[in-house]
Protein backbone atom coordinates (compact mmCIF):
# COMPACT_ATOMS: atom_id res chain seq x y z
CA UNK A 1 0.00 0.00 0.00
CA UNK A 2 1.23 3.05 -0.93
CA UNK A 3 -0.39 6.42 0.21
CA UNK A 4 -0.35 9.59 -2.20
CA UNK A 5 -1.52 13.44 -1.87
CA UNK A 6 -4.24 15.14 -3.09
CA UNK A 7 -4.81 19.05 -3.46
CA UNK A 8 -6.68 20.48 -0.70
CA UNK A 9 -9.91 22.44 -1.08
CA UNK A 10 -8.11 25.34 -1.71
CA UNK A 11 -6.07 24.40 -4.35
CA UNK A 12 -2.89 25.63 -2.30
CA UNK A 13 -1.61 22.86 -0.62
CA UNK A 14 -1.52 19.00 -0.56
CA UNK A 15 -2.24 16.87 2.17
CA UNK A 16 -1.69 13.15 2.55
CA UNK A 17 -3.99 10.51 1.50
CA UNK A 18 -4.07 6.67 2.67
CA UNK A 19 -4.64 3.72 1.22
CA UNK A 20 -7.78 1.93 2.70
CA UNK A 21 -8.28 -2.43 3.15
CA UNK A 22 -10.45 -4.21 5.16
CA UNK A 23 -10.01 -8.05 6.17
CA UNK A 24 -13.75 -9.67 3.90
CA UNK A 25 -13.99 -12.32 6.34
CA UNK A 26 -15.84 -13.33 9.60
CA UNK A 27 -13.45 -16.10 10.89
CA UNK A 28 -11.16 -15.04 13.81
CA UNK A 29 -8.95 -16.42 16.13
CA UNK A 30 -9.25 -15.90 20.09
CA UNK A 31 -8.01 -17.16 23.29
CA UNK A 32 -9.80 -19.96 23.34
CA UNK A 33 -8.98 -20.97 19.24
CA UNK A 34 -10.62 -20.40 15.65
CA UNK A 35 -14.39 -18.50 16.28
CA UNK A 36 -16.09 -19.59 13.31
CA UNK A 37 -18.84 -17.77 11.45
CA UNK A 38 -22.23 -19.03 11.66
CA UNK A 39 -23.42 -18.30 7.92
CA UNK A 40 -20.95 -19.49 5.43
CA UNK A 41 -19.03 -16.62 3.09
CA UNK A 42 -21.16 -15.90 0.17
CA UNK A 43 -18.49 -14.00 -2.57
CA UNK A 44 -20.94 -12.14 -4.14
CA UNK A 45 -22.36 -10.60 -0.87
CA UNK A 46 -19.02 -10.09 -0.07
CA UNK A 47 -18.08 -8.27 -3.23
CA UNK A 48 -21.18 -6.78 -3.08
CA UNK A 49 -20.08 -4.88 0.16
CA UNK A 50 -16.67 -4.18 -1.36
CA UNK A 51 -18.04 -2.73 -4.22
CA UNK A 52 -19.90 -0.33 -2.21
CA UNK A 53 -17.67 0.36 0.19
CA UNK A 54 -14.80 1.30 -2.68
CA UNK A 55 -17.39 3.65 -4.56
CA UNK A 56 -15.73 5.70 -6.59
CA UNK A 57 -12.27 5.80 -4.63
CA UNK A 58 -9.31 3.99 -5.61
CA UNK A 59 -9.25 0.15 -5.69
CA UNK A 60 -9.66 -1.41 -1.74
CA UNK A 61 -6.41 -3.92 -0.53
CA UNK A 62 -8.19 -7.04 0.64
CA UNK A 63 -6.57 -8.43 3.95
CA UNK A 64 -6.26 -12.06 4.10
CA UNK A 65 -4.43 -14.74 6.31
CA UNK A 66 -2.26 -17.69 5.36
CA UNK A 67 -0.27 -19.86 8.03
CA UNK A 68 2.64 -21.72 8.04
CA UNK A 69 2.47 -25.04 10.91
CA UNK A 70 3.69 -27.87 9.21
CA UNK A 71 2.79 -30.26 12.64
CA UNK A 72 -0.71 -28.97 12.49
CA UNK A 73 -3.97 -30.41 11.72
CA UNK A 74 -4.66 -28.15 7.88
CA UNK A 75 -7.91 -27.22 9.94
CA UNK A 76 -6.77 -25.73 12.85
CA UNK A 77 -4.92 -22.92 10.98
CA UNK A 78 -7.50 -22.62 7.63
CA UNK A 79 -6.95 -19.74 5.04
CA UNK A 80 -8.59 -16.95 5.75
CA UNK A 81 -10.70 -16.34 3.39
CA UNK A 82 -10.69 -19.62 1.74
CA UNK A 83 -9.79 -18.05 -1.66
CA UNK A 84 -9.29 -14.32 -1.78
CA UNK A 85 -8.51 -14.18 -5.20
CA UNK A 86 -12.27 -13.88 -5.33
CA UNK A 87 -12.69 -10.63 -4.03
CA UNK A 88 -9.69 -8.86 -6.10
CA UNK A 89 -12.17 -7.54 -8.63
CA UNK A 90 -12.55 -3.84 -10.01
CA UNK A 91 -8.79 -3.22 -9.41
CA UNK A 92 -8.74 -4.35 -5.92
CA UNK A 93 -5.32 -5.83 -4.54
CA UNK A 94 -4.20 -8.68 -2.06
CA UNK A 95 -2.39 -7.85 1.11
CA UNK A 96 -1.20 -11.31 2.25
CA UNK A 97 -0.18 -12.16 5.97
CA UNK A 98 1.91 -15.17 6.50
CA UNK A 99 1.48 -16.40 10.02
CA UNK A 100 4.12 -18.33 11.67
CA UNK A 101 1.98 -20.64 13.81
CA UNK A 102 4.41 -23.70 13.75
CA UNK A 103 4.12 -25.07 18.12
CA UNK A 104 7.74 -25.97 18.23
CA UNK A 105 8.93 -23.13 16.27
CA UNK A 106 11.13 -25.09 14.04
CA UNK A 107 11.69 -22.69 10.75
CA UNK A 108 12.54 -25.37 8.44
CA UNK A 109 10.43 -25.27 5.25
CA UNK A 110 9.30 -21.60 6.42
CA UNK A 111 11.27 -19.42 3.64
CA UNK A 112 10.34 -21.71 1.00
CA UNK A 113 6.58 -21.33 2.53
CA UNK A 114 7.10 -17.56 2.63
CA UNK A 115 8.50 -17.65 -1.37
CA UNK A 116 5.81 -19.96 -2.60
CA UNK A 117 2.88 -17.98 -1.23
CA UNK A 118 4.66 -14.60 -2.77
CA UNK A 119 4.73 -16.93 -6.11
CA UNK A 120 0.96 -18.27 -6.05
CA UNK A 121 -0.58 -14.82 -5.02
CA UNK A 122 0.19 -13.40 -8.57
CA UNK A 123 0.20 -9.93 -10.05
CA UNK A 124 -2.79 -8.35 -7.75
CA UNK A 125 -0.27 -8.71 -4.60
CA UNK A 126 0.24 -5.78 -3.19
CA UNK A 127 1.74 -6.01 0.32
CA UNK A 128 3.37 -8.64 2.62
CA UNK A 129 2.94 -9.38 6.18
CA UNK A 130 5.55 -11.22 8.08
CA UNK A 131 3.99 -12.79 10.81
CA UNK A 132 1.22 -11.83 12.81
CA UNK A 133 1.68 -9.58 15.80
CA UNK A 134 5.28 -11.36 16.95
CA UNK A 135 5.65 -9.20 20.15
CA UNK A 136 2.37 -10.05 21.04
CA UNK A 137 2.88 -13.10 23.70
CA UNK A 138 -0.84 -14.70 23.38
CA UNK A 139 -1.62 -18.03 22.30
CA UNK A 140 -4.07 -16.89 19.54
CA UNK A 141 -0.90 -14.77 17.41
CA UNK A 142 2.97 -15.85 16.67
CA UNK A 143 4.83 -13.97 19.41
CA UNK A 144 3.87 -16.54 21.86
CA UNK A 145 5.88 -18.86 19.54
CA UNK A 146 9.51 -20.26 20.01
CA UNK A 147 12.05 -18.72 17.16
CA UNK A 148 9.07 -16.26 16.08
CA UNK A 149 11.79 -13.18 15.63
CA UNK A 150 13.96 -15.43 13.35
CA UNK A 151 11.02 -15.99 11.16
CA UNK A 152 10.37 -12.80 10.83
CA UNK A 153 13.75 -11.72 10.05
CA UNK A 154 14.08 -14.17 7.71
CA UNK A 155 10.92 -14.20 6.19
CA UNK A 156 10.94 -10.61 5.24
CA UNK A 157 14.42 -11.03 3.66
CA UNK A 158 12.69 -14.00 1.57
CA UNK A 159 9.42 -12.27 0.30
CA UNK A 160 11.82 -9.17 -0.94
CA UNK A 161 13.90 -11.25 -2.15
CA UNK A 162 11.06 -13.57 -4.54
CA UNK A 163 9.50 -10.37 -5.04
CA UNK A 164 12.29 -8.98 -6.51
CA UNK A 165 13.15 -11.97 -8.39
CA UNK A 166 9.51 -11.88 -10.35
CA UNK A 167 9.74 -8.26 -10.74
CA UNK A 168 6.86 -6.83 -8.95
CA UNK A 169 6.77 -3.71 -7.15
CA UNK A 170 5.26 -6.10 -3.46
CA UNK A 171 5.60 -3.97 -0.25
CA UNK A 172 7.35 -6.19 2.70
CA UNK A 173 6.49 -5.63 6.26
CA UNK A 174 5.62 -6.78 9.58
CA UNK A 175 3.04 -5.75 11.84
CA UNK A 176 3.13 -5.53 16.00
CA UNK A 177 1.16 -3.81 19.00
CA UNK A 178 1.21 -0.93 21.31
CA UNK A 179 4.10 -1.40 23.77
CA UNK A 180 2.93 -0.35 27.47
CA UNK A 181 5.53 -2.02 29.05
CA UNK A 182 8.90 0.27 29.26
CA UNK A 183 10.73 -3.53 30.59
CA UNK A 184 9.62 -4.75 26.92
CA UNK A 185 12.24 -6.27 24.87
CA UNK A 186 11.11 -6.76 21.47
CA UNK A 187 11.88 -3.52 19.73
CA UNK A 188 15.69 -3.50 21.32
CA UNK A 189 16.27 -7.48 20.45
CA UNK A 190 14.99 -7.20 16.54
CA UNK A 191 17.61 -3.98 16.48
CA UNK A 192 20.28 -6.34 17.15
CA UNK A 193 18.87 -9.57 15.08
CA UNK A 194 18.20 -6.87 12.05
CA UNK A 195 21.15 -6.86 9.24
CA UNK A 196 21.26 -5.28 5.78
CA UNK A 197 19.53 -7.44 4.31
CA UNK A 198 16.38 -6.71 6.69
CA UNK A 199 16.32 -3.57 6.33
CA UNK A 200 16.85 -3.38 2.96
CA UNK A 201 14.09 -5.60 2.69
CA UNK A 202 11.73 -3.89 4.70
CA UNK A 203 8.99 -1.57 3.26
CA UNK A 204 6.88 -0.63 6.17
CA UNK A 205 5.76 -1.78 9.53
CA UNK A 206 2.46 -2.51 10.54
CA UNK A 207 0.34 -1.48 13.68
CA UNK A 208 -2.52 -3.02 15.32
CA UNK A 209 -4.58 -1.27 17.67
CA UNK A 210 -7.91 -1.20 19.21
CA UNK A 211 -8.52 1.67 21.41
CA UNK A 212 -11.56 1.19 23.60
CA UNK A 213 -12.30 -2.21 22.88
CA UNK A 214 -9.87 -4.16 25.48
CA UNK A 215 -9.13 -1.20 27.60
CA UNK A 216 -12.38 1.10 28.23
CA UNK A 217 -11.75 4.91 26.95
CA UNK A 218 -13.93 8.02 27.18
CA UNK A 219 -15.60 9.45 23.93
CA UNK A 220 -14.03 12.64 24.52
CA UNK A 221 -10.28 10.89 25.11
CA UNK A 222 -10.04 8.20 22.12
CA UNK A 223 -8.64 11.19 19.79
CA UNK A 224 -5.65 12.10 21.93
CA UNK A 225 -5.36 7.66 22.60
CA UNK A 226 -4.89 7.04 19.18
CA UNK A 227 -2.79 10.01 18.77
CA UNK A 228 -0.49 9.11 22.01
CA UNK A 229 -0.62 5.34 20.36
CA UNK A 230 0.42 6.18 17.09
CA UNK A 231 3.35 9.14 18.58
CA UNK A 232 4.80 6.14 20.48
CA UNK A 233 4.95 3.87 17.57
CA UNK A 234 7.05 5.80 15.73
CA UNK A 235 9.10 7.89 18.10
CA UNK A 236 9.54 5.73 20.83
CA UNK A 237 9.16 1.92 19.22
CA UNK A 238 10.84 1.63 15.84
CA UNK A 239 13.58 4.01 16.75
CA UNK A 240 15.01 1.15 19.20
CA UNK A 241 14.64 -1.49 16.52
CA UNK A 242 16.93 1.55 14.00
CA UNK A 243 13.79 1.54 11.77
CA UNK A 244 13.97 5.13 10.20
CA UNK A 245 10.87 8.01 9.96
CA UNK A 246 11.35 6.77 5.87
CA UNK A 247 9.82 3.44 6.65
CA UNK A 248 5.93 4.24 6.35
CA UNK A 249 3.66 2.76 8.88
CA UNK A 250 0.24 1.29 8.35
CA UNK A 251 -2.38 0.66 10.64
CA UNK A 252 -3.19 -2.72 9.74
CA UNK A 253 -6.04 -4.22 12.00
CA UNK A 254 -8.07 -1.70 13.55
CA UNK A 255 -12.31 -2.18 14.74
CA UNK A 256 -15.05 -1.72 17.35
CA UNK A 257 -17.03 -4.60 18.15
CA UNK A 258 -20.62 -4.40 18.83
CA UNK A 259 -23.11 -6.52 20.71
CA UNK A 260 -24.33 -6.59 24.42
CA UNK A 261 -23.36 -2.77 26.04
CA UNK A 262 -21.58 -1.88 22.51
CA UNK A 263 -24.26 0.42 20.61
CA UNK A 264 -23.68 0.74 16.87
CA UNK A 265 -23.94 4.13 16.79
CA UNK A 266 -21.04 4.05 19.22
CA UNK A 267 -19.20 2.10 16.43
CA UNK A 268 -19.37 5.05 13.86
CA UNK A 269 -17.99 7.39 16.72
CA UNK A 270 -15.18 5.47 17.20
CA UNK A 271 -14.32 4.59 13.59
CA UNK A 272 -14.93 7.91 12.45
CA UNK A 273 -12.37 9.38 15.11
CA UNK A 274 -10.30 6.73 14.98
CA UNK A 275 -9.68 7.06 10.80
CA UNK A 276 -9.36 10.28 11.44
CA UNK A 277 -7.15 11.33 13.87
CA UNK A 278 -4.77 8.40 12.05
CA UNK A 279 -4.98 10.52 8.76
CA UNK A 280 -4.46 13.86 10.21
CA UNK A 281 -1.02 11.98 11.73
CA UNK A 282 -0.53 10.81 8.21
CA UNK A 283 2.11 13.63 7.11
CA UNK A 284 4.18 14.03 10.99
CA UNK A 285 4.20 10.42 11.13
CA UNK A 286 4.55 9.05 7.80
CA UNK A 287 1.51 7.10 7.53
CA UNK A 288 0.42 5.02 4.61
CA UNK A 289 -2.66 3.23 5.20
CA UNK A 290 -5.33 1.89 7.08
CA UNK A 291 -7.37 -1.23 7.50
CA UNK A 292 -10.64 -2.34 9.10
CA UNK A 293 -11.12 -5.13 10.93
CA UNK A 294 -13.38 -6.89 9.93
CA UNK A 295 -16.40 -6.68 6.88
CA UNK A 296 -18.95 -9.29 8.61
CA UNK A 297 -19.69 -10.18 12.17
CA UNK A 298 -18.68 -14.18 13.11
CA UNK A 299 -22.11 -14.19 15.04
CA UNK A 300 -24.27 -11.20 15.77
CA UNK A 301 -26.29 -13.00 18.08
CA UNK A 302 -23.71 -14.45 20.35
CA UNK A 303 -22.34 -12.60 23.56
CA UNK A 304 -18.48 -12.80 22.98
CA UNK A 305 -16.89 -9.59 22.13
CA UNK A 306 -14.77 -10.92 19.27
CA UNK A 307 -18.22 -11.94 17.33
CA UNK A 308 -19.16 -8.66 16.81
CA UNK A 309 -16.65 -6.56 14.84
CA UNK A 310 -18.25 -6.49 11.47
CA UNK A 311 -19.01 -3.52 9.36
CA UNK A 312 -22.18 -5.79 8.63
CA UNK A 313 -24.54 -8.33 10.66
CA UNK A 314 -23.49 -11.93 10.74
CA UNK A 315 -26.63 -11.96 7.78
CA UNK A 316 -24.87 -9.14 5.58
CA UNK A 317 -27.13 -6.01 6.46
CA UNK A 318 -25.38 -2.78 7.38
CA UNK A 319 -24.65 -1.27 10.38
CA UNK A 320 -24.18 2.07 10.39
CA UNK A 321 -20.73 1.98 10.59
CA UNK A 322 -20.64 0.23 7.15
CA UNK A 323 -22.15 3.74 5.13
CA UNK A 324 -19.22 5.48 8.20
CA UNK A 325 -16.39 3.50 6.49
CA UNK A 326 -17.77 3.93 3.15
CA UNK A 327 -17.67 7.81 3.43
CA UNK A 328 -13.83 7.62 5.28
CA UNK A 329 -12.96 6.13 2.13
CA UNK A 330 -14.02 8.28 0.02
CA UNK A 331 -12.93 11.48 1.62
CA UNK A 332 -9.59 10.22 2.94
CA UNK A 333 -8.44 7.66 0.39
CA UNK A 334 -6.54 7.77 -2.60
CA UNK A 335 -8.40 8.98 -5.69
CA UNK A 336 -8.53 6.43 -8.71
CA UNK A 337 -5.75 6.55 -11.21
CA UNK A 338 -6.18 9.52 -13.66
CA UNK A 339 -8.87 10.94 -11.85
CA UNK A 340 -8.05 14.80 -11.45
Amino acid sequence: MRGGTVMSTTGSSTRRTLTFGIYPGALLGDDQGVVHPVRPDDPDRINAALDALQGEAAPLVVRAYRSFAVTVPADRTPPTPADPQDYLRHGRTLDLVLQFREPSGELVGWTEFVRDAVRSAGPRLASVQICEEPNADLPSVDGSLPHVMDALVEGVVAAKQEARALGRPVAVGFNAVPTFDPADTFWPTLGARADARFRQSLDYVGLDFFPDVFRPIAEDQLAAAVTAVLTAFRRTSLPQAGIADTVPVRVCENGWPTGPGRPEQRQCTALDTVVRTTAALADELNIDGYSFFALRDADSAADGLFHHFGLLRDDYTPKPAFTTYRRLVQDLGRRPHGAG
